[in-house]
């Protein structure tokens, strides 16, 4: 338990970095935070993107493989500047609502602001944690979320509240990253590598059987992608004998987007 609070706050104080420094860069540029950006999937051509709501920091673009509708009620998991959650609208449209949940203050702040100046009234953020979601039960049409579970210490529990907010009939979609293969102790144990959804990734196998032994049905994944991470960016925290080790073992970087169902 100690290990994961530390690790939560390891994850809140990076990300809470990368929202200051696009607020003190007028580009947005977050180029200096190789692991968290190193995964993103353009969303430029999204109906409803919003660039300054964009922070690059997911794996995929969960919200075409969603399946909402007009009149959906939609919970963003780790919801950030509030990008996946201004797209979202723009599908569910005036009719349905979305939830943008996330624990850093800095970001809620930031999707705040930026929805102040959408002036959007079906939308709002809440601060909170996605192992203890601060929500009432079967109460979401659809559950999103864009590379954030990765960064849940608890991904058991994570997933029976997805279950609890959701639903009857109700369903997620979810992208994040996975493993085929196994990671050295030496890259597991650097706190930043799992704030960047490296260390802290489960095998692709494991993640699909914690889905399912949560009770969701029909779980498909619905894309697939290898990730090539760049040298530099395991080479901030291993030696260079390290990285070739690494590379012997053949492990496999994927992104996934998955679907369930809550019956």
């Amino acid at each position: 338990m100690e290990n994961s609070e530390k690790l939560k706050e390891t994850v809140k104080e990076k990300y809470a970095e990368i929202v200051r420094g696009q607020n003190e860069c007028c580009c947005g540029s977050t180029n200096e935070h190789t692991e968290y950006t190193v995964f993103n999937e353009s969303y430029e051509n999204q109906p409803g993107y919003v660039k300054e709501a964009d922070l690059n920091l997911g794996c995929g673009v969960p919200t075409e493989y969603a399946g909402m509708k007009p009149g959906d009620s939609v919970l963003d998991l780790g919801s950030g500047a509030g990008n996946d959650c201004f797209v979202t609208r723009s599908i569910v449209g005036e009719k349905g609502h979305v939830t943008g949940l996330d624990f850093t203050n800095e970001m809620v702040r930031k999707a705040n602001a930026n929805l102040l100046t959408l002036g959007y009234k079906n939308v709002n953020f809440v601060l909170g944690d996605i192992e203890n979601i601060p929500l009432e039960d079967n109460t979401y049409d659809v559950a999103i979320s864009n590379c954030v579970l990765n960064l849940v210490p608890d991904k058991v529990k994570a997933f029976e509240e997805i279950k609890r907010v959701l639903k009857s009939g109700g369903h997620f979609c979810v992208s994040d990253i996975v493993l085929n293969g196994e990671l050295p102790d030496n890259i597991k144990e650097v706190a930043e590598l799992y704030a960047g959804c490296v260390s802290g990734a489960l095998q692709m196998d494991e993640y699909l059987s914690i889905i399912e032994e949560s009770g969701f049905k029909q779980v498909e994944v619905k894309k697939e992608r290898q990730i090539n991470v760049p040298d530099e960016m395991f080479l901030k925290h291993i030696s260079q004998d390290d990285l070739n080790n690494y590379k012997l073992l053949g492990t496999g970087i994927y992104s996934i987007t998955v679907v369930g169902i809550k019956e």
